[in-house]
């Protein structure tokens, strides 16, 4: 995996899926609270005036000259729990993330929430 603060350096760039297929562009990262390591990130999607926020694992993405590929086919991540562009993923819909992906989900010990934007 790759640090959170080289990812940083992607904003804007380009997310495509593992056949190479532009998923959108990539908005924010979102790392684990337990380890501080990328975790999510979200992705700009959407028509113009209608865009949205969705989230994909960023477990096994690659970066590219210029891209990110990511492990997960374009209309899963379509199809992905999603914010509006200046909203926030509320600590209710946070399970709904990972279960989207089949990534198993569990709160800290103190009952903290497992992502966070940076």
């Amino acid at each position: 995996m790759f640090p959170a603060e080289n990812l940083r350096d992607w904003r804007g760039e380009k997310v495509i899926d593992p056949k190479g297929d532009k998923i959108g562009d990539l908005e924010a990262v979102y790392v684990d609270t337990a380890t501080d390591e990328p975790s999510f990130a979200t992705i700009r999607v959407g028509m113009i005036g209608r865009h949205r926020l969705v989230f994909v694992p960023l477990a096994g993405a690659t970066v590219m000259p210029n891209a990110v590929r990511v492990r997960y086919e374009k209309k899963l991540v379509g199809d992905a729990p999603s914010i509006d562009v200046d909203g926030e993923l509320t600590a209710a819909e946070e399970p709904r993330v990972f279960a989207h992906y089949e990534v198993p989900y569990q709160v800290g010990p103190g009952g903290e929430r497992r992502l966070a934007r940076r």
